[in-house]
């Protein structure tokens, strides 16, 4: 039976056809009002007979004309369809779509979750941002024959190897690599490689490789549209490599992939960690490790119930396993636990992305993509902190410090604006330590200031309710070590406390102090 659904004809977007059909299944025949500030009126709602057609919705609204679509499929499939709606975000790291076979073990691993209906964000793929990198600035700098160098003749080697294992057509990725060589010629020609032309040339990466994914889970028989971030609403700052997210990004990604959805579903396939700068409308990018960004920014835009992050590592661990190989899985971090982790170093997750997520008040699950069956980590607003310690322990190396003490100008109001806006006239000189005199030269007309180089910041993330204990504990594991730490600080954010050590110190630290709080009896504590 033909489910006619009647809809109101005004030129506003209209996402009442979302939901039309259900109310054939669940109004009663009287009328109902309801107000939609899209129609820019009151409507009602009215089930009735239609002839020859089964029931009918109606929105009666105050405009000139209702138009008539009529949905060929049954009743008992528009219910289907209804419930199986965006429900989650799925993202991918550069490691998890390295290659084809780590491709199909995606595909795998999102097929192996029937009950989900994702969006898929990916980074690109394995290495290829920093290949990318190295081409802009050799081209900058010394090759006169962009064919020549190594990096590009990789990337070409790589996408190309990829879709022919795929089997999929060359085709599909020509296009990008003949505009990437031309970017890369340009660049060349004007030996000059801006922030802005960096950004457009990493984007490449992405624009590849949810190309060929997307492709591949056609071929498989998965229906899947690609969407570049920057053509679906992600609107940014102009801070080349470094962009933030506007607001007017949510509801502009909600209005592309809800519209999309609804009239046609498929998987959507979306770049990661790039954006639209809103005066420029140029490609922009959003930090390194900026797709965690992207996927944040999408669970809030659409609602979504869950936001899962696929790395390399059983989820967000006690401490850095580089450093020390009994780090152990965080079962549950909240968003702030999580935020310090990131800004202070741990690699797991970007800076900004438990922004998103904790104003959506939605849950993020990092999970292992070489381990799916691992538990990962759970992300929420708030958890019980009873019983914690520590969470984790993160090292921050190679950190250069300003002391600056001033008697003469203690207890003077306006002290620290005059400290800041020093960093702020000379912010843009200061990439690196070497370039740092210029700032101390300004400091010291107002301040004794002392530069500290080759140090560390040792974050303890956890309950800093119980910091005197934490620290009580923490410096006399330090002291047995031979460590003298030089600073102390504790975080606004109530869930960190730093302590700053030699750089040459630094291992030594995070290794005896994990193995206090997290491998010994923690009841010596109290």
């Amino acid at each position: 039976m033909a489910t006619p659904t009647y809809l109101c004809g005004a030129k506003t977007p209209c996402y009442f056809s979302k939901s039309a059909s259900s109310f054939s299944r669940s109004m009663c025949s009287q009328q109902q009002k309801l107000n939609f500030a899209s129609f820019g009126g009151a409507c009602r709602v009215v089930q009735c007979p239609t002839q020859g057609r089964g029931r009918g919705v109606r929105v009666v609204c105050n405009v000139q004309k209702v138009d008539v679509l009529t949905r060929s499929e049954p009743e008992s499939q528009a219910s289907e369809g209804l419930s199986n709606r965006l429900s989650c975000v799925m993202k991918f790291g550069g490691s998890s779509v390295a290659s084809a076979e780590r491709m199909k073990e995606v595909a795998d691993l999102i097929l192996s979750f029937p009950e989900e209906s994702p969006v898929i964000v990916l980074s690109a793929m394995g290495k290829t941002t920093n290949k990318l990198i190295a081409a802009g600035e050799k081209a900058a700098s010394c090759v006169s024959i962009v064919s020549e160098i190594d990096e590009l003749a990789f990337l070409k080697e790589l996408h190309y190897r990829t879709v022919e294992e795929l089997g999929l057509e060359k085709t599909l990725i020509e296009d990008h690599l003949e505009k990437l060589e031309r970017l890369l010629n340009g660049i060349s020609v004007l030996k000059e490689f801006t922030p802005r032309a960096r950004d457009y040339l990493v984007s490449f990466g992405e624009c590849m490789s949810t190309r060929i994914f997307s492709a591949y889970l056609n071929k498989i028989g998965v229906k899947a549209r690609q969407y570049d971030a920057f053509d679906i609403g992600f609107i940014t700052t102009d801070d080349f490599t470094n962009a933030d997210i506007l607001e007017a990004t949510y509801p502009a990604v909600a209005k592309r992939l809800n519209g999309d959805w609804i009239r046609d579903p498929a998987i959507p396939i979306v770049t990661g960690f790039l954006g639209k700068g809103w005066r420029t409308c140029a490609v922009t990018t959003l930090g390194r490790g900026g797709s965690d960004l992207t996927a944040t920014t999408i669970g809030k835009a659409l609602g979504l119930r869950e936001i899962q992050v696929w790395k390399d590592v059983d989820g967000v661990l006690t401490c850095d396993p580089n450093i020390y190989s009994g780090a152990e899985p965080v079962p549950y971090l909240t968003f702030d636990e999580a935020a310090e982790l990131a800004y202070f170093g741990a690699q797991v997750l970007h800076p900004q992305s438990m922004r998103p997520a904790r104003e959506g008040d939605i849950p993020v699950r990092v999970k292992n993509s070489y381990n799916p069956n691992a538990p990962g980590t759970l992300i929420t607003k708030s958890r019980d902190m009873s019983k914690a310690v520590l969470t984790s322990i993160v090292l921050k190396r190679n950190v250069t410090m300003l002391d600056i003490v001033s008697t003469r100008m203690l207890g003077q109001f306006g002290f620290l604006a005059k400290v800041f806006s020093i960093f702020e006239d000379l912010g843009e000189l200061i990439q690196q330590a070497s370039e740092l005199d210029h700032v101390v030269e300004e400091l010291e007309k107002i301040a004794k200031v002392n530069l500290l180089q080759h140090r560390s910041i040792i974050s303890l993330i956890g309950n800093v309710q119980r910091s005197s204990l934490v620290l009580e504990k923490a410096f006399r594991v330090l002291r047995m070590n031979g460590v003298n730490v030089q600073m102390i600080s504790q975080g606004a954010s109530k869930v960190n406390i730093s302590l700053i050590v030699n750089d040459s110190e630094a291992e030594k630290c995070v290794k005896a102090l994990h193995s206090a709080f997290f491998e010994n009896d923690m009841s010596d504590i109290d």
